[in-house]
């Protein structure tokens, strides 16, 4: 019985031995394969005694074929992301990867290899164009989790390097029909040593794209495209081949038009209530005018916020101007109104006691003397009695002020082509005048300031949008 379990166990240690060396060829022969394409050892070596080659008598300080001929740079730009733009600081955000091409026949190789692709450490060793951006306030490179730059080098000397940069640029931003303005934002570079006798820029075909756009923070701008130019820049240190992209930006209303244009068409509507109030009602008018027109100041307030303080008036001043001046003129509607009614209506009327004829039943007015006024002592302190004056068959006392009676029948305050006066309506200098009766002057307001606002509108948006 013991002989076949020992021999039972030889067995089985023997198959699992065979299985185990089976898996373990299997393994270093996969692992060997993928070394060799990761990283063939051959080739390290070759890598290695080229860039040793290249670099041993190689001087970076020195741009390639200087002395015999200008180099030439092929631009790429893609176009990461765009925003925010800031009207405040008239600037505007860009993230862009940076491609620069050029070709440098020191660097030039023979080898089974045609392309060697570098990191960041090899950037430093061989000669790279000094482009500057001429419009930029701040820019940055990024360096996490490594130095975002490229390095390839093809065996006829072509090189190509790559990099991500952060930008604010500048942006002279019009803002003459802001909010419905239109911009063309710049992005500028050029050599900032060598004129175009030693380095020339060019764009390569298709060299500007950009990314999808719904990652980017054009909060208050639609993108509607971009164009890339060439010009040549002339400067007392010589003449520069400067490259430009213009990013096409149209501003979106929908914030300004909640924020400020429909709050000041409605306040300007509020004003108009005042017209249907009856004109006694002294403080409900008043208290509306005024919190109008506290309104449209605040509302002007918030909208400057938004913008620098330029000299010239934009779009959105004329806007809210002109609504601040709807507003006050209702208030001054009521003003006028208010002072010539009073103006109108005597403060204390005292009628006297009219005497019926005894042939008719026609009310007359009594005869009154004026004797009081023949027996007045000068040691009497006492104002003399006021005067009187008859008008629609009825004796008032002139406790009011001459100019609503006596200068307008004189004519002397009715020289202009209205006429506001209803004791006016007579005489030869009233012909060809229009006259206008003052305590008419709401229902003349119901129909003037809707209409004269509608019309201010629609010159305003059509003048803006379409002209």
């Amino acid at each position: 019985m013991a002989p076949r379990l020992l021999l039972l166990l030889c067995l089985l240690s023997g198959s699992h031995a065979r299985s185990r060396k089976v898996e373990e060829d299997e393994y270093e022969d996969s692992s060997s394969n993928q070394k060799w394409v990761l990283a063939p050892k051959s080739q390290d070596t070759d890598v290695t005694l080229i860039l040793n080659k290249l670099l041993r008598e190689y001087d970076k300080k020195l741009r390639p074929d200087i002395g015999i001929k200008p180099t030439v740079i092929d631009v790429d730009i893609y176009v990461n992301s765009i925003g925010p733009v800031s009207s405040i600081n008239m600037e505007y955000q860009i993230d862009i990867f940076f491609a620069q091409t050029w070709t440098d026949s020191r660097l030039r190789f023979n080898s089974t290899m045609k392309i060697l692709t570098l990191n960041s450490n090899m950037v430093g060793l061989i000669w790279l164009p000094d482009t500057i951006f001429r419009n930029s306030k701040t820019a940055e490179a990024h360096w996490i989790t490594t130095p975002n730059q490229l390095l390839r080098i093809w065996n006829d000397g072509k090189i190509l390097y790559t990099l991500r940069l952060t930008i604010n640029a500048e942006c002279q931003l019009q803002l003459h029909n802001f909010p419905m303005d239109e911009h063309s934002c710049p992005l500028i570079f050029s050599s900032y040593g060598y004129p175009k006798e030693e380095m020339i820029y060019r764009w390569r075909k298709n060299s500007v794209e950009a990314a999808d756009q719904k990652s980017w923070r054009l909060y208050q701008f639609d993108f509607m495209g971009l164009r890339n130019t060439t010009e040549i820049v002339t400067t007392s240190a010589g003449d520069y081949v400067v490259m430009t992209i213009y990013f096409e930006l149209s501003r979106r209303m929908g914030y300004f038009t909640i924020q400020t244009y429909i709050p000041c068409i409605l306040t300007v509507v509020l004003s108009w209530v005042s017209f249907w109030i009856k004109k006694d009602a002294t403080p409900a008018r008043t208290a509306l005018g005024i919190t109008t027109v506290l309104t449209m100041t605040t509302l002007s307030t918030i909208a400057r916020n938004s913008l620098p303080r330029v000299s010239y008036v934009t779009a959105m001043d004329l806007f809210v101007t002109v609504c601040f001046l709807f507003v006050f003129a209702a208030l001054m509607e009521y003003a006028t109104l208010n002072y010539y009614s009073s103006c109108r209506k005597p403060t204390t009327t005292k009628k006297t006691a009219s005497l019926q004829h005894p042939d008719s039943s026609r009310w007359i007015p009594e005869r009154i003397s004026l004797q009081a006024s023949s027996n007045y002592s000068l040691l009497d302190m006492r104002p003399p009695p006021p005067a009187m004056i008859t008008l629609n068959n009825s004796v008032y006392w002139q406790e009011f002020e001459d100019t609503c009676v006596y200068e307008c029948l004189d004519g002397k305050d009715c020289q202009s082509f209205f006429c506001c006066y209803e004791e006016c309506k007579s005489g030869s200098w009233r012909k060809g005048r229009i006259h206008i009766d003052i305590l008419e002057l709401d229902s003349y307001s119901r129909v003037f300031f809707p209409t004269s606002f509608l019309l201010f509108n629609l010159v305003y948006w059509v003048g803006y949008l379409y002209l």
